[in-house]
């Protein structure tokens, strides 16, 4: 039958909870002996599964009728015995749904509720006694099931419904009744509700933490393209510009080779410091490596800069703008001049980089025109981090020639930001 499957459904959804939970608790103590080994704090305790079956031993507040069915104290007892399976079924239907959000407003859980009041006054009414006992039981079905905006306006209704069913049954004693039912109403939705944010905190913080290493392993693979992609560029070139030194003027070729040795050493450096994430770049180291990569690599170097001094963290992000556009302007312009010209006033700084290249990879033929390969990881990476700084980056064909890459940013702006908002990473 179809309510049969549907108990076995939720015995296996419970079963699973109780295994998770099980696998949970086992997790916990392992972690909780490390951390007392280590002296590590301590991870929070998780606590069991939200299932129906933290309510169903209320049911047991019926005890007293179902022994008065058994002693033959209840006058027709088969409208009493069909009740009291009526109601129980029903407390059971809506516990088992008062834990899904859906399930708990939908249509059908609301009708079950209703049909609880309706037996509920019935049952009390005509036998009284402890069948009055099955109204805290509706106030605790309908706290579980009415979570929200419509739970004062229940809980006082089913009160009100309790006291005067009660009271025409027992007179004054009726008002204990009204009071049981709406404290049991009241309290259940306060601890389910509190339960339930509990969750989802705990399900929040979850995510954030799974974030913040999304993040950093973003942050980590950026600093390593940019890093690695520049360094690799500058060894190459020199090593090609040692190789052709060597057989003529062996010390220029061991000044390459010099110059070699200190990149590696230098990148070594900064792979360091770029996992524990506290690298900042300096404008003017970067400006004198561009000089020393584009003369290896036969390149004109001329270099501009004028304005006041900048913010570190200005200096920061137009570093990497210019370790970047180098290093395409090696690989891939076939210049013969780049210009990298930095000026500023008190509001923007303006950092530009123009080659006179012809804007095609100086390698194999297919590597296509550099303005469909410019917009790859780097320059993307740096027109977002530039963009979160309030800037702009653009890079394109210039109108004298060549390919030029312009980034803007506030001077002032980039004070607000520390160094890790600076390096955050973002998804490109």
């Amino acid at each position: 039958m179809y309510w049969m499957r549907g108990v076995r459904s939720r015995l296996r959804e419970w079963q699973a909870a109780q295994e998770r939970w099980k696998a949970d608790m086992r997790a916990f103590r392992a972690s909780e002996k490390e951390a007392r080994r280590t002296g590590a704090e301590i991870p929070e305790q998780p606590g069991p599964p939200p299932t129906a079956f933290s309510l169903v031993p209320w049911l047991l507040m019926g005890l007293g009728a179902f022994s008065n069915l058994f002693q033959g104290k209840t006058p027709d007892p088969w409208v009493g015995g069909l009740g009291l399976l009526a109601f129980n079924s029903l407390y059971i239907y809506v516990a088992a749904r008062a834990f899904v959000k859906e399930k708990r407003q939908a249509t059908s859980t609301r009708v079950a509720l209703a049909l609880m009041a309706v037996i509920t006054c019935g049952l009390a009414g005509g036998y009284g006694g402890s069948w009055l006992l099955f109204f805290p039981l509706l106030g605790l079905a309908t706290g579980a099931a009415l979570r929200g905006e419509h739970l004062r306006w229940a809980g006082a209704a089913v009160a009100v419904l309790a006291g005067a069913v009660s009271a025409a049954r027992d007179g004054w004693n009726g008002l204990n009744i009204a009071y049981a039912t709406w404290i049991s109403t009241m309290v259940t939705a306060a601890i389910l509700g509190l339960s339930e944010a509990v969750r989802e905190l705990r399900a929040a913080r979850e995510q954030l933490a799974h974030q913040a290493v999304e993040k950093e392993r973003l942050r980590f693979s950026r600093d390593l393209h940019d890093l690695l992609g520049h360094t690799m560029s500058v060894i190459v070139v020199k090593s090609e510009a040692a190789r052709r030194l060597a057989p003529r003027d062996m010390d220029a070729a061991l000044a390459q080779i010099t110059d070699i040795e200190s990149v590696g050493r230098q990148a070594l450096t900064e792979i360091r410091e770029a996992v524990t994430g506290y690298r900042e770049g300096s404008l003017g180291t970067e400006l004198d490596r561009a000089r020393s990569v584009l003369d290896a690599a036969g390149v004109e170097p001329v270099v501009g800069r004028s304005g006041a001094p900048l913010a570190p963290q200005t200096e920061t992000l137009l570093g990497w703008v210019v370790r970047e556009a180098v290093t395409n302007v090696v690989r891939h312009s076939g210049a013969t001049r780049c210009e990298i010209t930095v000026d500023g006033n008190a509001e923007r700084v303006r950092l530009t980089v123009a080659d006179n290249g012809t804007g095609t990879g100086t390698g194999t033929a297919d590597e296509g025109p550099r303005r469909e390969r410019v917009g790859g990881t780097g320059l993307k990476g740096l027109t977002e981090r530039l963009a979160a700084a309030g800037g702009s980056l653009r890079a394109g064909p210039s109108p004298r020639g060549g390919f030029a890459v312009t980034a803007e940013l506030p001077t002032e702006a980039m004070e607000l930001l520390t160094s890790a908002a600076a390096t955050e990473p973002r998804e490109r």
